[in-house]
Formats: C-alpha cells, structure tokens, sequence
C-alpha cells in the first residue's frame, strides 16, 4: 500500500501486548542468550513477485476480495481465476512469488474457504505465496493491530492451515507505524515465539514505521533468521536525481540487504512514462531506475506493488477478457523492463 513517508506514533490499546512481548522476549534472551536461528541469507534474489491487491488498497472492515475476484466466488471458482491470474502473472512478467493481504474478517470466518483458493492456485503453481496483515480502515488505520484477539485467531488459522507448505511466507503486519522502533520489534518477537514451528527463513519481520527501514529490526538478535521487508516509493520525494535515490534507498537498507526483500515499491504505469529511457527531469524515471539498479547490485528481491488492483495508475497488470475467465495485459512494458532488469535479467538503460 502506498502511504507517505511519515514515522507518526499512535500507542494506546496495545500496552498490554507490548509488555507481554517484552516479557516472553527478555525471558528468552536472558535464559538462553540470542535464540539459535538460521544464518542470514546472502541474498534475497529468488524472490521476483508483485502484489495481488483489493481495489480498495487492502485496507477493509470486511473480508479483503482480490480484483478480478468476487466475494459470491466458492473455492472452486476462485481457485480457477486464481490459477489464471497467477499464470498471466508468471507468462507476462516472469514472476515467481505473489504478496497477498489478509485481515480478520477473511480468515475468521466462511470467507476463508474461498480464499484459500488463492493461495493454493499458487503454491501449486510453484509461486512463493506472502500472506500479509493488513489493518481496517477509517480510525482503525492507525498502525496498530485492530482486535488483538482477533489477530491472534486469524494467524493461529493461517498458520495451522499453511505452516506445513514451505512456499508459504508469513508477514505479520503491513507497516506498523503506530509503533515505536522499539514495540514493533518487541511484537515482531512475540509473533516469532507464539509460532517457533515455523522456520525463521519462512517469517517477513516489516520494517519499522511504514516498512521504510529495516536497520532497527535487522539489528534485534531476537529476530535473527528472518527476511524483512522494506517498502519504497518514488512519491515520497517531489523530486531526485537518480545518485539520491540510490543514496536513499541504501540508507534505509543500511547492511541488511541479505535479508531484505522490497516486498512495494512502486510507480505510474498506465501515464506513459518511459522507464527503458533515461529522463534526468523526471523524478518517477530516476527513482524506477535507480532502485531496480539497486536490487540488481545488491542481489535483492521485490515485489512490485501492485501486480494488479483495479484502478490504481501504477498498476502493472490490468484484466482483459472475460471476468469468468480473466487474463491479465501489461500496461507499461517499459516499467515491465526494468521490473526484470532488478530481477537480474534484460539490459541496463543507458545514462
């Protein structure tokens, strides 16, 4: 999701979670030391993918329904536009890993069944699935975790249903930036002590604020052993060179690129920007090539955001043909281009 670079501070009905992750946190660290982990990866390459997302930026007070889906669709019939999407996905792009949102309402309840579609239209397709919390919407879109009940129930789901699929990734939430640095690694633990059966490599910690850093949590030894996830995006700066934001984008990586994967960033797509050309006036071309440069020497995954939600201009993919049969067209082939080039393949731009 695309919010602005802000690092704003809500607290207030999560205290108690906080200091019970504290407790559960420094129990461990002070018993045992750093808790044993797999080492950090050298890199994060083998995730290419893009984001799946509701047209309504997948925040929602109801259950979250991809677009191209409908939420009268049983497992069946999500299952088969799944596999379609996600076949288009891999035929147009090259992709091999697809984010996908999930809140309360999704999990808890008779919509589950459906969704479930989803993700195992990829799995089986051999895609590496990132199932993501999102939070809801008007005052509950404050970055915290809405219903602490709830959220516990709905991982406990996921996790039951999909802990024994090693192509399923888990990201306990998306950009918590109404906590501190210091809370959203204390909850980040908790999730990781709440559920030690799921191998570390297989959890996305997010970075701090809106997932744009990720320096205080890979420097946490409670979290060793996990991706983390940063989110980029050129909007967050009305105008730079291509050199600043290559120096911005590392800063917020610091030396943590082994672990990271760029699970958003993203640009305008469907307003004929040509990122296969280089435009030095131009903020939205600088930042497009400068970051996909970076993933590529840094030997970083992404994950463009968004692959496809309807109605979104930086949107890669766009839906043609029948809706009961759906396929998807590439808006910006250029865009596309440089997509692949951070992927490691294709041809540089010239500059």
């Amino acid at each position: 999701m695309r919010m602005p670079n802000s690092r704003g501070r809500v607290i207030g009905r999560w205290v108690p979670l906080l200091a019970a992750a504290a407790l559960v946190a420094g129990a461990g660290t002070a018993a045992t030391g750093a808790p044993a982990a797999a080492a950090p990866r050298q890199n994060t390459s083998d995730f290419r993918g893009v984001n799946w997302a509701d047209p309504r930026d997948n925040f929602a007070d109801d259950p979250v329904v991809l677009s191209g889906l409908s939420a009268s669709d049983d497992y069946a019939r999500t299952y088969a536009k799944a596999t379609r999407v996600i076949t288009a996905f891999r035929a147009n792009l090259g992709a091999d890993t697809v984010r996908l949102p999930i809140n309360p309402y999704t999990v808890n309840g008779a919509p589950w069944k459906a969704y479930r579609g989803v993700i195992d239209a990829a799995t089986r397709q051999g895609f590496k699935v990132i199932v993501s919390y999102w939070e809801g919407t008007g005052a509950r879109k404050d970055g915290l975790i809405d219903d602490v009940p709830a959220y516990r129930t709905m991982w406990d789901t996921v996790v039951h249903a999909y802990g024994g699929n090693a192509r399923v990734y888990f990201e306990p939430m998306n950009e918590p930036h109404g906590y501190t640095d210091a809370e959203w690694a204390d909850i980040a633990a908790n999730w990781l002590a709440t559920y030690p059966e799921i191998p570390r490599e297989r959890v996305f910690v997010s970075g701090a604020g809106y997932n744009d850093h990720v320096t205080t949590v890979c420097a946490d030894p409670r979290l060793r052993g996990t991706h983390l996830s940063l989110h980029h995006y050129g909007f967050w700066k009305s105008y730079a060179t291509y050199d600043q934001w290559v120096a911005d984008l590392k800063e917020r990586i610091g030396d943590c690129a082994g672990r990271t994967v760029a699970d958003e960033f993203g640009a305008p797509m469907t307003t004929g920007l040509d990122y296969d050309k280089a435009d030095p006036s131009d903020n939205f071309v600088n930042y497009v090539q400068a970051v996909t440069d970076t993933f590529r020497e840094l030997g970083m995954g992404s994950v463009y955001w968004p692959g496809l939600r309807t109605g979104d201009t930086y949107t890669l993919q766009q839906l043609v043909g029948d809706p009961e049969r759906p396929w998807l067209a590439t808006t910006n082939r250029s865009g596309a281009d440089r997509l692949a080039w951070g992927w490691g393949r294709g041809k540089p731009v010239t500059r």
